[in-house]
């Protein structure tokens, strides 16, 4: 990676621990992952009910099945409830529900509320903090909520919309954004709303935010827009087909060299017994730690 999205404050460190055996006796594994660190969110239309199986057990992180821009307003109803009984059929899955604005979203939330599968919802077109808590009350107060950020005046309320209760965390709906704003997807032109979602998020308290998705079929481009995704502080990205899922979790990921560094850096802190030396120490272990806690989860080894 060229970017470190892994520099936050250090975390307590359990002695017990040891990343090199740890790894080494831990199979590698693409699901579950738990959605505050999940890298790759795949996009599922709604009623695509014959591809809910194959997503859910495609390499994403996350599977979302997605009842708002994906499915024409006659459909509405129809996916609602096809999605809602597979879930009910034993189908795990987040589902982006339609923005609190609309006229669908009362409906999304009574006929998903109370269903145990249900991993969470993304809310569509989120402008305010109230948006979020009214939609995780109205699904019993237990459900996450990942706030889709798609507009001007949702990312100016980032920062409200990252502490309200029940934000687990943000996104970014670039393509709608670009459409309300008129900005390019340039990357110089993007680098201002994925930073503001990422200090908004720090701010709240959250993960990383999810970045929006890359368009086409090239893996090339979408390998090169991830690197920018974590060159930005974000940690998660959206897709649009299965096939996008294992480039962004690569790229989204401690590289083994990283994990090297990572295992070397901790055992020599507790060899010299924790002290610090100097003021690059903290930061470091901060680093560190969290490297050691996404290879735990990714499965990534070491360069020997």
């Amino acid at each position: 990676m060229s970017a470190d999205p892994y520099s936050s404050g250090p975390e307590v460190l359990d002695p017990e621990d040891d990343l090199r055996s740890m790894i080494a006796t831990r199979p590698v594994r693409h699901r579950p992952v738990d959605p505050s660190i999940a890298r790759s969110w795949l996009l599922v239309p709604g009623t695509r009910t014959d591809a809910f199986d194959d997503m859910a057990a495609s390499r994403a992180d996350a599977v979302v099945l997605d009842i708002e821009d994906a499915v024409d307003p006659s459909n509405k109803p129809q996916a609602r409830q096809d999605v809602a009984d597979w879930l009910r059929a034993a189908g795990r899955a987040w589902v982006r529900v339609n923005d609190a604005a609309s006229p669908y979203w009362s409906d999304d939330l009574a006929t998903l509320a109370g269903i145990p599968t249900l991993l969470g919802v993304m809310l569509a077109k989120t402008e305010s903090a109230d948006q979020v808590t009214s939609t995780f009350d109205r699904l019993g107060g237990s459900v996450p909520v990942v706030a889709l950020v798609e507009s001007a005046l949702g990312m100016e309320d980032a920062a409200h919309i990252a502490r309200a209760r029940g934000a687990f965390r943000l996104a970014f709906g670039s393509g709608d954004f670009r459409r309300d704003t008129g900005m390019s997807a340039d990357a110089e032109a993007m680098a201002y709303p994925r930073a503001r979602l990422v200090v908004a998020s720090r701010v709240g308290n959250l993960p990383g935010p999810i970045d929006g998705p890359t368009v086409g079929n090239s893996m090339p481009t979408l390998r090169e827009q991830s690197g920018i995704t974590v060159s930005m502080g974000m940690t998660g990205k959206l897709c649009l087909a299965a096939e996008q899922a294992p480039v962004i979790n690569e790229v989204i990921c401690p590289t083994p060299s990283e994990v090297l560094w990572a295992m070397d850096f901790l055992a020599d802190f507790e060899g010299r017994g924790r002290v610090v030396r100097d003021g690059s120490d903290l930061p470091r272990l901060g680093r560190a730690q969290k490297i050691e806690k996404l290879a735990l989860a990714f499965g990534v080894h070491p360069t020997s």
